[in-house]
Formats: C-alpha cells, structure tokens, sequence
C-alpha cells in the first residue's frame, strides 16, 4: 500500500462536490493509496480537519473545494513537511487557474499524485486593532471596494447563482460608493487611495489579472491601488482590468512590488474570495509557507 492521503471536502462548494471526492477517493484507491475522506460542515472545519489530519503524517493533504478550503487548508499546514494539493470544486477556482491544475476529477488527482512538490510564499494579513487576529493567504487580498463587495454576499444566492451572488454584490456596493479614504505605507512611501488588491498570485475571479506579475514563488507580493472614489472611476477600473490590464496604464492607479504594507483608515477586507474584517491592518510575506502540489 502506498502512502496515506486525506482528502478534505467542502461539499456545498457544488452540488456534485461530494459524488466528485467519491471519485477522486476511487481513483487514488486504484492506483494503490490509503485514502480517507473527511467533510466539512460549516467554515472553519477544513482547518480544524486538516490540523488533526497532520497527526497521522498523511502523504498528501487535498483540499477539495473552492479557493476558501483551499485558504482554510493552507493555514492549517503552514510551516509542515505535509504537501497540499487541490481538486477544484469551488465557484471560481482562481488558484486552479493561476497553476493550471485541471478542473476535472480525474485531471486534478493525476497531477496530485505524479507532479512535485513546490515550496510557495503566502500572504499574511494582520488586523491591528486585533492582532491576535493574523491569516495567511494564497491568492490575494481585497482592500476597500473588493473587500465591500465581499461581504455583502448572500449565501443563499450565492449557492445558487455561484459567480452571480459576487456580481449582485459589487453592483448594490457600487450604487452606494462610499469608501472612506485609505492611507498605504509601501516600501517607505505613502499613497493615499480608495481600494486595493494586494496579489500573491496574477489571476483573479477567474482569468482576469489585476496583478499580472505576481507568482506563488517569488517572496513578494504585488500591490494595485486605486486612487479615484468616484462611480465613473470604478467602472473604468473594472473596464480596464476586463480588458487585458489596461488599468495598470491609468495615471490614478499605483503598481508596486512589496514584501510588506501597512494600511491605515477603515476599510472591509476578504482574503481568497472571503470575508475576512476591517482595516487598519498590515500585510506581509511569509517565505517557504506551504508544500503545494501542482
């Protein structure tokens, strides 16, 4: 028999989600692995789950869910030998994307078992009024009208319409347009701005790429500022971004390199498709974070 591997499922990520890790779990046994599956129940499961799968020294951890099991996952082996992989299953699967992990069951339990292991750098967000309050993150972190939109999501429209309840979001968050002004201190200088998205990764809700240049490797991350506060400029943001990146162009966005950010002022924020607090709060890099598979 070969090494043990645990598979951890969120099965209201689709409506398939659990006959999808039955199928991944068949797949791995044909192929002569020890394979365990364990469900989440509500948020937070996936990392209590994963944490107690480290005791056994699994071979291999799978998320199986969206981008927010594969968060909750992350944090739980962060700094362990364990590898992760992943078996997309969630929304939007904007890490599947960014590392072209393949969206079928099959595909994705093939690249599991016969790709290697790459030592990635996460994100790690701080919120300062509660600094016990510290998380990492793969994707990116969404800061003032992202983070808005975020948490104004329905979970009961957004298990029925998927990418439609963000959609339905961002549009009640646009038409009120009132994000306070930010404060951020960037590599010892300072912008003032009215959102962000601070990228550890280049794709973002889906294939789109509001930090191009950012990767999982390198122990850096990307920032996007916005400056403008006005509806007109939030459209032309998104108009930017949707068509191939021109927003990097435009004189009232800021794009830097970073390793750490302070942010100041109040402001919602999610972190890979989930809510996650308030501003002020400080972002930075954490090298050699997690095993990942891909």
């Amino acid at each position: 028999m070969k090494s043990k591997i645990v598979i951890i499922c969120n099965p209201v990520a689709k409506r398939a989600s659990g006959k999808k890790a039955a199928m991944a779990s068949y797949y791995l046994q044909s192929k002569g692995y020890d394979v365990t599956v364990r469900f989440t129940e509500k948020k937070g499961d996936a990392e209590d789950l994963a944490k107690a799968a480290l005791k056994d020294s699994p071979g291999i951890v799978i998320a199986a869910g969206g981008d927010g099991t594969f968060n909750e996952v992350a944090n739980a082996v962060a700094g362990s030998d364990t590898p992760v992989a992943i078996l997309p299953l969630g929304t939007t699967n904007v890490l599947a994307k960014e590392l072209d992990i393949p969206e079928d069951v099959h595909g994705a339990m093939s690249a599991a078992v016969r790709k290697t292991a790459k030592t990635v750098c996460l994100g790690r967000i701080t919120l300062t009024k509660h600094p016990e309050q510290s998380r990492l993150f793969l994707v990116m972190a969404g800061i003032g009208l992202d983070g808005s939109a975020v948490y104004g999501v329905n979970d009961r429209i957004k298990k029925i319409s998927g990418k439609g309840s963000y959609l339905y979001s961002g549009f009640k968050t646009w038409l009120k347009s009132k994000q306070e002004e930010l404060v951020f201190r960037v590599n010892g200088s300072t912008f003032r701005g009215y959102s962000a998205v601070v990228g550890n990764a280049a794709k973002y809700g889906g294939h789109f790429k509001i930090t191009p240049d950012a990767r999982l490797i390198d122990p850096a991350f990307y920032i996007c500022i916005f400056h403008g506060r006005r509806r007109s400029d939030m459209v032309r943001y998104v108009l930017g971004i949707v068509t191939g990146g021109r927003h990097l162009k435009f004189k009232d966005v800021t794009y830097l390199k970073a390793e750490s950010i302070m942010i100041k002022g109040e402001a919602h924020i999610q972190i890979d498709g989930d809510y996650y607090g308030m501003t002020p709060a400080r972002v930075e890099i954490v090298r050699q974070a997690v095993r990942l598979i891909y």
